[in-house]
Formats: structure tokens, sequence, C-alpha cells
């Protein structure tokens, strides 16, 4: 009797860690923050992302679909800063009553011209150190939501952000070698705004912080001219982004492709940037490469 009543209470004793535990349904604004949010969460979290793999986050028009999404989710997971224009229409029309966690809170933001207005640049995860606040914004929002799984989540959110700490490290370093005359490149928009200012690279863009901004003939122009008076060498398409502009002032200036970039969405799963640690690194690689 003895026995048995002691299996039956070590087996409700599991039950209630089992009841008191839980999956948090998360839904994330974008393929790097999902990928934040599941490097951190781990078992505890069920991640759902609206814009997936290769997917523009400026462009996207949510869905019914989208909208039931987030009228189940524990955890709303967004990078702020103007970046999710449609945001706030989704959230108020799915009736979503969770938790709402921004990611970029606490960044040090810079500002640029976009058509004749001051905006604020939104791309803060492309400096890794920037990476290292989201991912710690990212714990505290799902600690608040599970506290139960407090020490677990804990344990794989500090890993994650040690990991984006020397992600950040390495990357000074592995720039410090080029000479300054060299890190200039030209991409297909004004995505790496945060990347320039971390780790010392010149990027000239035709299109302004939103893929939906485009460029004059004139600004076309005014950029055919700079490249050439910097002499700017190579020129990067963006895998979520039509490259035809930007081949068209490459070939107009002599600059040759030096590959893909991943500024604001992964590769498809399986992929060299299925996670936003191996897509920050392929950025810095590729780009180094280039000024060899």
């Amino acid at each position: 009797m003895k026995r048995t009543g002691l299996i039956l209470a070590l087996a409700l004793g599991l039950a209630a860690q089992g009841a008191m535990a839980k999956t948090i349904n998360v839904v994330a604004s974008f393929s790097i923050l999902g990928d934040m949010t599941q490097q951190i969460g781990g078992d505890h979290v069920h991640v759902t992302t609206l814009v997936g793999p290769d997917g523009d986050p400026h462009t996207f028009e949510p869905s019914a679909k989208d909208s039931a999404l987030l009228n189940n989710a524990d955890v709303v997971v967004v990078n702020g800063l103007g970046l999710e224009g449609w945001l706030d229409r989704l959230v108020k029309a799915s009736g979503f009553k969770g938790q709402l966690v921004v990611a970029s809170t606490g960044v040090s933001t810079h500002s640029l011209e976009e058509d004749g207005a001051t905006v604020t640049d939104p791309h803060a995860w492309n400096s890794a150190a920037n990476g290292a606040l989201y991912a710690k914004n990212i714990l505290a929002g799902l600690v608040k939501a599970d506290p139960a799984d407090e020490a677990a989540l804990n344990a794989s959110g500090q890993r994650y952000i040690g990991q984006l700490e020397q992600l950040d490290s390495w990357a000074k370093s592995r720039f410090s070698a080029v000479p300054q005359a060299k890190r200039k490149v030209l991409t297909s928009h004004d995505a790496f705004g945060y990347f320039g200012r971390a780790y010392g690279v010149d990027f000239i863009a035709p299109q302004g912080y939103s893929s939906e901004s485009e460029a004059s003939a004139a600004q076309v122009a005014a950029i055919i001219k700079q490249i050439k008076a910097d002499g700017v060498k190579v020129w990067f398409m963006e895998n979520q982004l039509d490259p035809r502009l930007v081949k068209q002032i490459a070939s107009a200036t002599g600059a040759q492709p030096g590959g893909e970039l991943y500024p604001e969405a992964l590769s498809a799963k399986g992929g060299v940037a299925d996670t936003y640690l191996k897509a920050f690194r392929h950025n810095v690689e590729t780009i180094f490469n280039s000024m060899k």
C-alpha cells in the first residue's frame, strides 16, 4: 500500500507540473524574429511566422488567416520602429488580447531621409549587438507569459544571447583588417544602416529604407555618379527583392556581382541563411570576401 501511495503521489506531482508548464503559442511578424523566438523558447514555444522565408516585411498584406492566428496567440513578437506598417490594423481586426513584445525596445536608433521626410531606420537587427538586445526583450516576454518555465527559458535565452554577443565581436574583428577605402558596397535598398555603423562599412542603395520606395531617374543618375567617384567595385542582390534596378546601376558603373545578402528575411529551411545566426554570419563573410 505504501508503494502504491508513493507511485500515486509521484504521478500527481508530475501531472501538477505539467499543468503549470505550458507551450506558448507565439506569432512573430517576420522570419528573423520567428527564428530568434524559437532559439530562445525551444520546446516551450510553438512559433508561427507571418512573413516567411524570402518574404518582404514592408509589403506584406495580412489575410483573414493571419487575423485568426493572432486571435489565438498568447504572445505576438514584432520589430516595431515602423517596419510593420500593417500591424496595427491586423491587431485591431484580430481581437488579439495577449502580450505584445516589441523586440527593438531600448535600441539606440538612427534616422535617414526618405522622400523629403526624416524617418527612423527600422532594420536594427542588422547589428548583432542589437540582435542580442532583441533576444533579451523576447526572453523577458516569454518568461512573463510562462513563468513556470522561467529556469529553462533563461538557460536557453542566455546561451543564445551569448552567441550573438560573440558574433558581434567577431564581425568587428573581421572588418578591422580591411582598409576603410575598400569598405564600400552597392545593395538594393537601405537596410544596412545599423550594420554599416557597427562595422564601418559604407552602403549605397537606390531604394530607401522601405522596399516600397522607388528611386527617380535623377536619383539613379546621382547614385551612378557617386559609385564611380567612390570607386565602389561590388554590388549585392537581396533575397527578398527584385534585383533588376541594382543590376542596371551596376552595369552602368562596372561594379561586379558579390552574391546574395539576407538583410530582412531568412532563406528557406536548409538554405545558407535559415537562422538569424547563419544569415548574419553569411552577410559578414560575403561582404568581407568582396573586399579582399
